[in-house]
């Protein structure tokens, strides 16, 4: 069963492996929002107070990290993220979703997948409050994309009508990320995947 769940080129771990560019920021619960923005009706946003008050939903799900790890059956808590598409109108003209998160970090979801319903907002893991080293006290958890697609320290959801690349997109990392395709780095893609990273960007540059 374990070969059947585990990607190719990928290893299987018990641990968590804490992989962070940067510093572990400090969050402030008292001024944190989680905003929608961009290609919606209008602007929408949470405090961290109003956010507790949206349904919870549980997940237990496989995480698959570029450096070739994988943890298998983590249990997470938190607000689905069709919840929160559920309560704001965007636009038809969107197609794609920048996740901000705090120290400026962006990364670039089509929005087909933030629909699926493993798609969640987590503020628990395994029973416990998530922990500021794995993105506390919210993070963003895709489950069919690598692991850096799920935003740590998540704080807003930019609706977009191109899929332009985000952080690591930009600097080498492959736009869609699928792990059972090994789409790892910019250089797999197609070139029609390369032209149009390159049109997106330079569109999201021209705003």
């Amino acid at each position: 069963m374990s070969d059947q769940r585990l990607p190719p080129g990928q290893v299987l771990t018990e641990k968590w492996p804490v992989l962070t560019y940067g510093e572990t920021p400090s969050v402030d619960r008292r001024t944190w929002t989680f905003r929608c923005f961009g290609l919606v009706e209008q602007d929408v946003s949470w405090t961290w107070e109003e956010f507790l008050q949206l349904p919870r939903v549980t997940v237990k799900s496989d995480i698959h990290c570029v450096t070739r790890w994988s943890r298998f059956d983590n249990l997470w808590e938190g607000v689905s993220v069709r919840e929160i598409l559920g309560r704001v109108k965007v636009r038809p003209d969107a197609v794609a979703v920048m996740a901000h998160a705090e120290q400026g970090y962006t990364t670039n979801i089509p929005l087909a997948e933030l629909h699926q319903d493993d798609v969640l907002l987590a503020i628990k893991h395994d029973g416990s409050e998530l922990p500021a080293e794995h993105g506390g006290p919210c993070r963003l958890v895709v489950p069919r994309l690598y692991f850096w697609k799920s935003a740590k320290w998540i704080r807003a959801f930019e609706f977009l009508d191109v899929d332009a690349p985000g952080f690591w997109e930009v600097n080498g990392y492959h736009l869609r990320a699928d792990p059972w395709r090994e789409e790892r780095y910019s250089d797999q893609e197609t070139n029609a995947m390369q032209r149009m990273r390159t049109e997106a960007a330079r569109r999201l540059r021209g705003r």
